[in-house]
């Protein structure tokens, strides 16, 4: 492909992308996306996706909601922007927090805003550190986390991040954090052992850090409920009680990260509850806007708040924010986000199909190129595998994902590439029709990414 005088070739020589080659992106680049209907975006030559990754796991209500570019616009005339600094508010953010408190998980009843998931957690690792000051406690500061989670990629969320790759070259972890064995019974269990068993050795595994490190220097286990970004890993039965059962047997802070998850992914409002824990601290961003615009939340118990509000007291200032935390115009966006998803009862939708779309998903496993389907709710994937038997990858880690990402484009589907794991996050707004059609086409692309694979005698 060469990039004419056109918006391709602009952005190969100005804008370096987000998890791209830069050098394949300058030979090829970029696919341009134009506009958005329902579960459909174009791009500029006017071909038709199904958007079977909502985006980023994160437009809930559709590509063209006409009720929330009217919230905007409304609160643009009204008032375009305000901050939350030095005892500043406005209607938009008092009405999300007083909603936030309301739906989450039992106990989570105080906001503190930020503009993106990443900044979310980065957020979550200084009101931890802040609330452990507070209670005299300066030497519990470690984070438990797992290997292939994903938690953002600034400095300090990225270093909770336990994807190899993304801390790759940028000096990450640089806080002190512990990863822990991801719980994915597939590739992380042994052959003589069942996925009770595995639960248990996960279980004794984080019981023995807390041990070798000392409960007292740890401050916090952060996870998703159910992992995204890492290849839509979904956790055994019994796995996340049991790590709420530890936390409050030492006294570790338990934080659920539902950047992903939260407002009704999984069938439920929040991941913690369709994994049966509840957390002290949650992160949420992602669909609470759609998307439309950027906004993360920091939803934690009132024990931590009374700590932090005494020592904001003590110190004088709570010293911490952002100038667009809270923006009048994201928070009204997001109120009306959430009213859609309550009166066109979204979450019940993605209940309602999930049973539908989990089981097309491991039928996919019929496939000589998958190894493993799994999935919870509206999250699923198929891993790539060279030999289905012995659950060998194949040789080139990420080759083969990307010739099924490349056909999925041709055929109309936009997915995510996981290096071998091929992930869908569809839309809440998807009826039975729109799964029926991402499966079949699932099934086309798999078929024909393993005649390609054959046909290049990839191993």
């Amino acid at each position: 492909m060469t990039l004419s005088n056109s918006l391709a070739a602009l952005d190969a020589a100005h804008h370096l992308h987000p998890f791209t080659d830069a050098r394949v992106l300058e030979k090829n680049g970029p696919l341009i996306i134009d506009r958005g209907e329902g579960i459909h975006v174009y791009d500029t030559t006017g071909k038709k996706y199904i958007e079977g990754m909502a985006g980023l796991w994160s437009v809930a209500v559709g590509f063209n909601e006409k009720r929330l570019a009217d919230a905007a616009y409304a609160q643009l005339l009204k008032l375009p922007y305000y901050h939350t600094f030095s005892a500043k508010g406005h209607e938009p953010s008092i009405r999300l927090s007083e909603k936030l408190a309301e739906i989450a998980p039992e106990g989570l009843s105080h906001v503190l805003y930020a503009n993106s998931g990443s900044e979310g957690n980065d957020t979550v690792v200084k009101l931890v550190w802040y609330y452990n000051n507070a209670l005299g406690r300066p030497e519990k500061k470690k984070f438990l986390a797992r290997n292939n989670a994903y938690h953002g990629i600034t400095m300090a969320s990225g270093s909770l991040t336990g994807i190899v790759v993304d801390h790759k070259d940028f000096d990450l972890p640089i806080l002190p954090v512990i990863h822990l064995t991801c719980p994915h019974f597939y590739k992380e269990g042994t052959a003589d052992e069942t996925e009770a068993q595995f639960t248990a050795r996960l279980l004794a595994e984080l019981e023995d850090t807390i041990a070798r490190e000392g409960a007292e220097t740890i401050a916090a286990f952060i996870g998703e409920p159910v992992m995204g970004a890492g290849g839509v890993i979904v956790p055994p039965e019994g796995y996340w009680p049991g790590v709420e059962a530890i936390c409050r047997k030492h006294d570790i802070l338990l934080v659920a990260d539902e950047v992903i998850n939260g407002f009704g992914r999984l069938g439920t409002p929040f991941g913690a509850e369709r994994m049966g824990f509840t957390p002290d601290i949650m992160t949420v961003s992602k669909q609470i806007t759609s998307s439309y615009m950027p906004l993360s939340a920091v939803v934690f118990s009132d024990a931590i708040y009374q700590a932090v509000a005494d020592n904001s007291h003590k110190i004088g200032t709570f010293a911490h924010g952002f100038t667009a935390a809270g923006h009048p115009v994201a928070t009204a966006v997001a109120l009306e986000n959430l009213k859609i998803i309550e009166e066109r009862d979204l979450i019940g939708n993605a209940a309602r199909l999930a049973p539908a779309f989990q089981a097309g998903m491991r039928a996919l496993a019929d496939s000589p190129i998958v190894g493993e389907a799994r999935g919870v709710g509206m999250m699923a994937a198929v891993e790539l595998s060279a030999d289905k038997a012995t659950k060998r990858p194949f040789a080139k880690p990420g080759q083969v994902g990307q010739i099924a990402n490349a056909i999925a484009h041709e055929e109309g589907l936009i997915l995510r590439a996981i290096g071998d794991t091929l992930a869908l996050c569809p839309p809440l707004i998807v009826t039975e029709a729109d799964v029926a059609e991402i499966l079949r086409l699932m099934a086309v692309i798999l078929e024909r990414t393993a005649a390609e694979v054959a046909a290049r005698g990839i191993k």
